[in-house]
């Protein structure tokens, strides 16, 4: 049995105009890509997106895009289900 978990692992969060500067705003991303490290992401996979908006507010999403494993447990070939 593996603990393995084919879905992506996101951090993220959103800040309203003024709550935010670009320096801080830079050091979150860094924290949000470390902690998406530490759980074991190679840097290739981690995808970082912030998106700002007209308003001056911003979202920020750091995530571990894992690819699927062949063999995944819980299937074999043909699709059927274990």
């Amino acid at each position: 049995m593996s603990l393995y978990q084919p879905e992506p692992v996101e951090i993220s969060t959103r800040m309203r105009p003024g709550e935010w500067t670009e320096a801080s705003l830079a050091e979150l991303v860094d924290t949000y890509r470390t902690r998406i490290s530490e759980m074991g992401a190679p840097a290739a996979d981690i995808v970082t997106d912030v998106e700002r908006n007209d308003d001056g507010s911003v979202k920020v999403a750091v995530s571990w895009a894992k690819p699927a494993v062949a063999g995944e447990e819980g299937s074999v070939p043909g699709g059927q289900p274990l």
